[in-house]
């Protein structure tokens, strides 16, 4: 079969596992917000949130179903949030956010992510202050200044609009997303949401300056995405 079908056979089962891995990030979140209400998006704001974030990243129906069942049949399995901070290769910093089940389980593995990688995990508030905690929609098809007229006439407060030959990426206080979404939605009807989350942009972005560096970061990025509990990942290198 040769070489081709080698690579192309790595490059599907990367993308497999990262399909995987954000199915099972967000069934965690759609499983939590189902049991902390009515299992029911439209009785359940939280879980209709969720919901409309996991479809934005293009979760399939199957696997939200699945962690709605999940809630109703009563599992006591349960999660809590956890958020580390740490710095990486050269002046890189990382915010991770874990939904786990067994804490000394998770803070050991992420330890492990950043030694292994020649980083270190800082105390908390040690790399968070250097990071704007904002909300982010991504979506297309829309004309930019009809949409920050909408945003704005629905009182939302509109941080920035970015323009990236037709893809939107509007930037908004964090407990306005979903006041934007609402407000998108009743002005251009049901948008096709590319993006639709809270995220952490960093202030400033940092570029790796050695081949060591770059690998080291690689190596970070990679570990800890492979620990199951890790929600979000977050950091300042300019790739």
């Amino acid at each position: 079969m040769g070489r081709a079908y080698e690579v192309r056979k790595a490059s599907m089962e990367k993308t497999a596992n990262a399909k995987a891995k954000v199915y099972s990030r967000f069934g965690k979140e759609i499983y939590m917000a189902a049991k902390a209400g009515e299992p029911d998006p439209e009785m359940n704001t939280g879980l209709k949130r969720v919901i409309e974030k996991a479809r934005a990243n293009q979760v399939p129906a199957d696997v939200i179903k699945r962690a709605v069942d999940k809630a109703k049949g009563g599992d006591a399995e349960n999660y809590n949030e956890y958020r580390y901070e740490g710095f990486g290769p050269g002046a890189s910093t990382f915010i991770v956010d874990c939904l786990t089940d067994n804490v000394n389980r998770t803070v050991s593995e992420v330890r492990n992510c950043f030694t292994k990688s020649k980083g270190k995990m800082g105390v908390s508030g040690s790399v968070l202050h250097f990071y704007d905690n904002v909300g982010l929609l991504s979506f297309s098809g829309q004309p930019e200044e009809a949409v920050l007229e909408a945003l704005l006439e629905a009182d939302v407060d509109v941080i920035d609009l970015e323009n990236n030959e037709g893809e939107l990426s509007v930037l908004v206080n964090p407990a306005d997303l979903y006041k934007a979404k609402e407000a998108l939605d009743s002005t251009f009807g049901e948008l096709n949401y590319d993006g639709l989350e809270v995220t952490f942009l960093p202030q400033e972005t940092v570029a790796l300056e050695t081949d060591d560096d770059v690998q080291l970061f690689e190596r970070l990025t990679r570990m800890l995405d492979d620990v199951d509990d890790v929600q979000h990942v977050y950091h300042n290198v300019q790739l």
